[in-house]
């Protein structure tokens, strides 16, 4: 009977621990909402790890995060400010774009809250942004495609280099692939920044960030982002960092897009049941 009653605890102990973290993060959310009179939506990967087996796969963007992202916006109220946290490597160009464009189109103010990194299609989301606040440590990244595990840019530098008669057939296959993502994710960034500059100032950070002029991990810091024409505020709120607190390495999967799923008026959002 002990060895049971030891048996039962262990299996329901995680599982409460993760019920009043869920919990602790929507009270946390709630008041960060009443505070800044604004829908708060986090999208925070984590590498994780399977406590069984033991080895490790990493979260990214997908097209779950992008249905419950906009399913969120669209509980939103057009005149009610959005407040994205954004943590995350990167990730599909489908889901980050369909995020980036929503949010865009949202009438209020959207700010995205950078506290450690958003790289890639992170990156692309946070242009959307009407502000972007980072941690004075935290930082963006390009927006070069990758076509499997190759850049794009590093496989147009292939026919640049040798000659048609010593390429292979699935090499130009790949760079004819590559060509098209580079001038598409080209156009998606102009898109976004048309709005905030002139043309030809968003048609140039849009061909630095999309070129493959760095590594596709490459960081860029809040120094760089300023001399590349983007702006970010490093006045990060407290309540921000306490909220990352609560989302420590997980054995356990959960979903990464996460807000009150309640649908918001004009007046202050209402208070959650948990």
């Amino acid at each position: 009977m002990i060895m049971w009653g030891l048996f039962i605890i262990s299996v329901l102990l995680p599982m409460v621990q993760q019920k009043q973290i869920e919990s602790a993060r929507l009270r946390l959310m709630h008041d960060l909402e009443r505070k800044r009179k604004s829908r708060v939506i986090t999208m925070i990967h984590r590498q994780e790890a399977l406590s069984f087996l033991g080895f490790a796969f990493s979260r990214y963007i997908d097209i779950e995060d992008s249905e419950r992202l906009l399913r969120a916006i669209r509980m939103t109220p057009d005149n009610m400010p959005i407040d994205l946290i954004l943590h995350t490597p990167g990730g599909l160009v489908l889901a980050s774009e369909q995020i980036a464009r929503a949010l865009l189109r949202h009438e209020a103010k959207v700010t995205v809250f950078v506290p450690h990194y958003a790289m890639s299609g992170g990156t692309l989301i946070a242009l959307a942004a009407n502000e972007i606040v980072m941690d004075p440590n935290a930082v963006l990244g390009p927006i070069d495609p990758q076509i499997g595990q190759y850049a794009a840019a590093s496989i147009l530098r292939v026919l640049r280099e040798k000659e048609r008669k010593d390429i292979d057939d699935e090499t130009i296959i790949l760079a004819d692939m590559a060509e098209k993502a580079i001038k598409q994710v080209g156009e998606a960034v102009k898109e976004l920044l048309s709005e905030k500059m002139g043309p030809e100032e968003a048609q140039v950070l849009a061909d630095n960030l999309s070129s493959g002029q760095w590594t596709h991990d490459y960081p860029l810091t809040c120094k760089e982002l300023k001399d590349l024409g983007i702006v970010a505020s490093t006045d990060m709120p407290k309540e921000i960092y306490k909220l990352m607190d609560l989302y420590p390495q997980s054995s356990q999967r959960r979903p990464s897009v996460q807000y009150v799923p309640l649908p918001y008026g004009n007046e202050n959002p209402p208070s959650p049941k948990v």
